[in-house]
């Protein structure tokens, strides 16, 4: 059986449910709910199991904050014996006009202190990754604020949609791979 490991990048604590930068968090919670699958907490984080054609996908929200993400994706990688190719981070993107999807297999950390953490604990710049974007709406100095606010009455009516799509993404990297998920919604 092959293993996943699909990782939602987010803060926990109820006054960042529904703030930009956990848009990782929400994405498995609406495929976690779609496909009537629970989470768990278990060590380092929340995580819910569910298989589809013989493959296994470990979907993860860290609970060690966005800054020490790459402590519970290396422990959940080690533990299910996952390699950096069949792992799928899920993370906000300040560079990237709200709701737009890019996914790449590799990359810089473009600035997210999740990333990096990641990158540091992985030491490789080198594994997937879906971006989701939330745009640089936001005026100078107001960074932090707008990535830590809540969206926007416009964003909130496009997002199911958008979450429809991100659920599709994670089914699509596992049965179809990376390259095939990249060449159908990269870009939509």
């Amino acid at each position: 059986m092959k293993k996943f490991l699909i990782v939602g990048l987010g803060n926990i604590g109820t006054e960042y449910v529904n703030t930009r930068h956990n848009i990782g968090f929400k994405i498995l919670d609406y495929f976690a709910n779609k496909e009537s699958i629970a989470f768990q907490t278990l060590k380092l984080g929340d995580l819910a199991e569910y298989k589809i054609k013989g493959r296994t996908l470990f979907l993860l929200k860290p609970n060690t904050y966005m800054n020490l993400s790459g402590k519970a994706v290396k422990y959940w990688m080690d533990k299910e014996n996952i390699s950096k190719e069949n792992v799928l981070i899920i993370t906000d993107d300040l560079n990237l006009p709200f709701g737009s999807i890019r996914l790449k297999g590799k990359g810089s950390d473009g600035g997210h202190n999740g990333l990096k953490n990641i990158q540091l604990l992985l030491n490789t710049v080198e594994y997937p990754r879906f971006r989701f974007g939330i745009s640089d709406a936001f005026k100078k100095g107001q960074q932090i604020d707008y990535v830590l606010g809540e969206w926007d009455d416009q964003e909130k009516v496009k997002l199911k949609e958008r979450l429809e799509v991100a659920s599709d993404i994670i089914k699509s990297f596992a049965l179809a791979g990376l390259n095939n998920t990249m060449n159908q919604f990269n870009g939509k």
